[in-house]
């Protein structure tokens, strides 16, 4: 597992992240630099340059950031037996308040060869590791299950959404999960599985009310697939007393307990 020093090509061109993203195109097969830059910011990458993504930098190299990153991905990848992939972390959307208020300034993104972690100043080494916990549980549940990502159905990804955060209660503590796991009732989560989740469970990741159900966008309860996911997997959990590595390989109708 390889920690990438974005460091060095932070403090030498974090003024132009467009030209940062030219150094990922051969992570990226056929993608420009422009393709990869609108697609990391809309996952929470930083968009214009600014002061505290400088001081957020050199925080970082003070904290070693980059050598916790390294030693808690080594863990992982031992525990789980995942695979070998680089990581990379680059600054979030510091000046956007929802990212600040609802995420504390950090967010993920992962795919089956790579993961991106997108941090803030304000993030804790133990908020560090929840996040690389939740992605690189994603990346070996893609790597691992049978079914590709691009026949992914809006269940696959609410299961895969909840088996990456009940890996963060596991391993680092529920104090550290995210926000949205405390945001309904379990009674309201099950309402929501059967309302609008259910009915809902074929749409394919390609259709544009996947991220809808998942995200909770419009008119939808606020993080509506993600936390029935968490609800979902932490059920299957308990009643099997399993650890959700133990569910790389399980499909999610089964988690789901669908019949």
């Amino acid at each position: 597992m390889t920690v990438i020093h974005t460091d060095q090509w932070l403090l030498n061109g974090y003024k132009q992240p467009l030209k940062l993203c030219e150094k990922l195109t051969s992570y990226f097969e056929g993608a420009r630099p422009e393709e990869i830059y609108e697609y990391l910011t809309w996952h929470g990458m930083y968009r214009k340059p600014s002061a505290n993504i400088k001081d957020a930098i050199n925080k970082w190299q003070k904290l070693n950031i980059w050598k916790l990153v390294q030693t808690e991905a080594t863990r992982l990848q031992k525990l789980w037996n995942g695979p070998d992939i680089p990581i990379f972390i680059l600054p979030s959307e510091m000046n956007n308040p929802k990212i600040m208020r609802d995420q504390n300034g950090k967010s993920g993104l992962a795919f089956k060869d790579k993961l991106f972690l997108f941090l803030s100043d304000q993030n804790s080494d133990n908020e560090i590791r929840a996040l690389l916990v939740h992605e690189y549980n994603h990346v070996c549940r893609l790597a691992k299950n049978e079914k590709q990502e691009e026949n992914y159905v809006l269940l696959d990804s609410i299961i895969m959404e909840g088996l990456a955060e009940n890996a963060v209660r596991e391993l680092i503590g529920e104090e550290y999960l995210a926000k949205w796991t405390s945001y309904y009732t379990e009674g309201q989560l099950n309402q929501l599985w059967k309302k609008f989740i259910y009915p809902n469970r074929n749409i394919p990741k390609s259709h544009p009310k996947h991220q809808e159900f998942l995200y909770g966008f419009r008119l939808l309860p606020k993080m509506l697939g993600y936390c029935v996911g968490y609800y979902l997997v932490k059920n299957y959990l308990e009643e099997h007393k399993r650890l959700s590595s133990d569910l790389f390989l399980l499909d999610a109708v089964t988690i789901a307990n669908i019949t």
